[in-house]
């Protein structure tokens, strides 16, 4: 775990007193869970981001994500690096209720969908090749059916793990399962397992332990983040059949979270926080990923995702390996500021709260105003371009970087760009709600 106390002295010059004085607060603890995406905490601390606004950060990476929500909302931390669905479901009152903010929005795709060894090998002849042999990609959950099939034959339940029910992971999984015709199960006030009426069932596992406990036989694959995907590849125990770049071109996924007390109490500090955030982006994909190499180098270390560096290089820097030997071009695996990456879009945030509404956990009709206000209330662009326009003003960001005349809402996601072949357009949820084939419609109760 790393520190600033040790170099506070020493850094307090180059920071400044002016900056000190206009902090309400400068001493911050900011939570983290073991994962690539978390890069900008990291890149911002090693980078000195942090520092050159006056502020003294600790990175502690935490057990898991109900662990890191409920120290964000108890105070023991003042912000995290968050599954984006956190703050969306806290504020609602989905689990446990406070109300959570976020200025920035981490990063674009990074994750994947990964399989059994025997899994894969099932699947295969259903899969089809390219003139080189090797698989065609997407691979959609067709091709998992018959699969699910015989399991459900012999008597086997058909397990899946993911990290999180308020996880992108778990509706990116439930996404691809449906898109292919296989029903991921329902959640209602009354059975929060999320499994009612599946094909296949969905459970938490820690991001850490998806490769183990799938090499243990307790799940049959996972949806995660990087670098536990590779890491499925390395070990030689698995296959990564999607990703969620191929799910959904250029998805939205973590956010940095803080509570709305602390937005009110620590304004400059929450601006502050946000323009080292906005920096550390901006090199993470400066000159054509030119630095990720070094961000690599980072993310290996213990500190902070603690896993080799060639697992982690392996969808980092612009490539993704599926089947051993299998190394595709995806330069956009991950991406943290490229195409407004860090701009907290509402339409993002009403992603995310359609696919609540459609698989249960939120159990009643809303309206389209209900959306939009629940997303407003969450995702903070008023703060994000706050210190987007005090980095132009400073020098360090360029002004036509940032989407200054948004109305929070993106254009919709073309029906290309899906699975699914189904258009994703922000404004109009309920209609995009009753666009999709499996799932709760707009008028539906869950459980009812």
């Amino acid at each position: 775990m790393r520190h600033l106390t040790a170099c506070f002295l020493t850094t307090t010059l180059l920071a400044g007193p002016a900056f000190a004085q206009a902090l309400e607060k400068d001493e911050l603890k900011l939570g983290f869970i073991k994962l690539t995406d978390m890069a900008p905490l990291a890149v911002a601390y090693e980078k000195g981001y942090f520092l050159d606004e006056g502020l003294f950060v600790t990175l502690e990476a935490q057990a898991n994500w109900k662990v890191l929500l409920d120290g964000v909302i108890g105070g023991q931390l003042d912000g995290a690096h968050m599954l984006a669905g956190q703050p969306l479901a806290a504020t609602i009152g989905y689990g446990t209720e406070a109300h959570i903010i976020t200025p920035f929005s981490m990063d674009l795709n990074g994750n994947g969908i990964t399989v059994s060894n025997d899994v894969w090998q099932a699947m295969k002849p259903h899969v089809a090749t390219g003139e080189d042999g090797k698989p065609q990609h997407p691979i959609g959950a067709e091709a998992l059916g018959p699969v699910v099939a015989e399991f459900k034959q012999a008597g086997k339940p058909f397990n899946m793990g993911m990290v999180f029910p308020v996880s992108t992971h778990n509706y990116e999984l439930r996404y691809w399962l449906a898109a292919g015709g296989l029903n991921p199960g329902f959640y209602t006030p009354g059975d929060t397992s999320g499994q009612i009426g599946a094909d296949v069932l969905l459970s938490v596992t820690p991001p850490p332990q998806m490769p183990a406990t799938m090499e243990a036989g307790t799940i049959d694959g996972y949806s995660v983040g990087e670098p536990w995907n590779q890491q499925a590849v390395v070990k030689g125990i698995g296959v990564p059949v999607v990703t969620d770049y191929e799910i959904w071109k250029n998805n939205p996924e973590k956010v940095f979270g803080i509570t709305d007390a602390f937005a009110e109490e620590y304004p400059n500090t929450t601006v502050a926080l946000t323009k080292a955030l906005i920096r550390a982006a901006i090199w993470l994909d400066e000159n054509d990923n030119a630095n990720r190499e070094e961000a690599v180098e980072m993310l290996a270390r213990p500190e902070y995702v603690g896993a080799d560096r060639d697992v982690i290089a392996a969808s980092m820097t612009g490539t993704f390996e599926y089947e051993k030997g299998d190394v595709r071009e995806v330069p956009d695996f991950n991406v943290f500021f490229r195409y407004n990456a860090t701009y907290p879009y509402y339409s993002d945030a009403v992603w995310y709260l359609t696919q609540m509404r459609r698989w249960g956990q939120i159990a009643q009709p809303r309206d389209d105003a209900w959306f939009d206000s629940t997303a407003r209330s969450v995702y903070r662009p008023d703060i994000y371009l706050k210190a987007a326009r005090l980095l132009v003003d400073e020098g360090l960001a360029q002004e036509g970087d940032f989407p200054w005349d948004s109305d929070g809402y993106k254009e919709p996601t073309p029906a290309a760009d899906i699975i699914d072949g189904i258009a994703y357009d922000g404004r109009t949820p309920n209609a995009y709600i009753d666009s999709l084939p499996i799932g709760l419609k707009s008028n539906e109760v869950a459980g009812g």
